[in-house]
């Protein structure tokens, strides 16, 4: 691993951790969505796989030792094992993956398929971790779980619209990060 490769790592993690300090946004219906996990589909699509994923463990690591780097200032070992926990042991998974259809991807996707891949990894790999997670800790169905993540799908939507859009920008004006 390059000087290079562990400096990004390094600050994807740090993005995974501002993006928490941005204020929630409270859809129409009620729900309310951070920006958090917009650094995981971040982390996996302009790192590739093992590095996205590696910042993401990152990240999680520093929450483990009790860094308040969750959305309103929550950190430590409690977070694992709260309602959000399996969501989070998703995340450097999520990324992996991002990454991971990212680095088989023929040259850089169009729109489209970078959002596609986006929800795939950022959004599907992450349920497929945080619902039975929830389901176990909050006492319910895994179907009751499953309808009360899909308050979430719109906001998540945005943020693989946003971080596709964002990628697209960025990898105009730095080519080769």
């Amino acid at each position: 691993m390059t000087t290079k490769d562990i400096v990004l790592i390094a600050l994807f993690a740090a993005l995974t951790a501002a993006l928490g300090v941005i204020p929630q946004i409270t859809l129409p219906m009620g729900v309310p969505i951070t920006a958090q996990s917009m650094g995981v589909m971040l982390a996996g699509a302009f790192l590739g796989a093992k590095r996205g994923g590696l910042a993401i463990i990152l990240f999680l690591a520093l929450l483990a030792v009790g860094l308040p780097l969750l959305a309103g200032g929550r950190g430590g070992l409690g977070v694992f094992f709260g309602a959000s926990g399996g969501f989070l042991i998703g995340f450097p998974v999520g990324a992996f993956v991002i990454g991971y259809l990212f680095d088989r991807y023929a040259g850089r996707p169009p729109l489209f398929p970078s959002i596609l891949f986006m929800l795939l990894g950022g959004v599907g790999v992450v349920y497929l971790f945080g619902v039975p997670w929830l389901a176990v800790i909050a006492e319910l169905s895994i179907w009751q779980a499953l309808a009360a993540s899909a308050a979430f799908l719109p906001g998540d939507v945005i943020k693989a619209v946003l971080a596709s859009l964002i990628l697209r920008e960025v990898r105009k004006a730095i080519p080769n990060l």
